[in-house]
C-alpha cells in the first residue's frame, strides 16, 4: 500500500477484481426509474445480507478481545432498566443487532436511488460512514461504547474495517436487486 493510499483502498481493489472474477462487475446498465419504496427495499436486503457477512468478520477479527461487553447488549439492559438473564439479553441483543443493519441498509438504499453519489467506492464510503457516526460518536455519546481515545487500536481496525466490508456488501446486494426490481 502507498503511502498516499486511502484507508481501505486495498480492500476495495480486492473486492473489486473478486467481483469482476465471478461477472459481477459489468458497465452500467440505464438506471431504472427512481422509485423510494424499492430502493429502500434494495437497502434493507442489502443490510441484511451485510449484517451477515459482518457478524462472520467480526468471528475472524472481533473488536473486542478483552471481555467488552457489545453496544447492542448494554442497549437492550439499558432499554429494560436492569440487568437481562443472558438468554434474554442475547435475543435482546441479536434483534437490536439485525434490526439495525437492515434499518441502516434500508435507509441507504432509499439514499442511493435518489442521491447516486452516496454509492462511492462501492459502498466503502457508506461503511466508513457508519462507523464514524456509530462507533466514534453515537454510541459512546449513549454509554454504549468507551469514547474513542479509550478504545483500543484493535476495537478501531476491526470496525473500520468490518464496517467498510457491511458497506461493500450492502452496496453489491442492493445494486443487484435494484436491478431485479425494475
Amino acid at each position: 500500500m502507498s503511502i498516499a493510499s486511502a484507508p481501505g483502498d486495498e480492500i476495495i481493489k480486492s473486492f473489486s477484481s473478486w467481483k469482476e472474477k465471478f461477472g459481477l462487475s459489468k458497465p452500467p446498465e440505464p438506471t431504472p426509474e427512481k422509485n423510494l419504496l424499492k430502493g429502500a427495499l434494495a437497502g434493507l436486503i442489502g443490510g441484511l445480507v451485510a449484517t451477515a457477512v459482518k457478524s462472520l468478520a467480526e468471528k475472524i477479527y472481533p473488536p473486542r478481545t478483552h471481555g467488552e461487553p457489545e453496544p447492542p447488549d448494554v442497549l437492550a439492559e439499558k432499554i429494560a432498566g436492569h440487568p437481562l438473564p443472558e438468554t434474554q439479553k442475547a435475543i435482546a441483543s441479536e434483534t437490536i443487532h439485525w434490526s439495525f443493519g437492515a434499518l441502516t441498509g434500508a435507509a441507504y438504499g432509499a439514499l442511493a436511488e435518489f442521491y447516486p453519489a452516496a454509492t462511492a467506492k462501492e459502498g466503502a464510503t457508506f461503511g466508513l460512514t457508519l462507523a464514524s457516526l456509530t462507533h466514534e460518536s453515537a454510541l459512546p455519546a449513549m454509554g454504549l461504547s468507551a469514547d474513542p481515545e479509550h478504545q483500543t487500536t484493535r476495537e478501531h481496525s476491526s470496525e473500520l474495517a468490518t464496517h467498510i466490508i457491511y458497506g461493500l456488501v450492502t452496496e453489491t446486494v442492493r445494486s443487484l436487486v435494484r436491478k431485479l426490481l425494475h
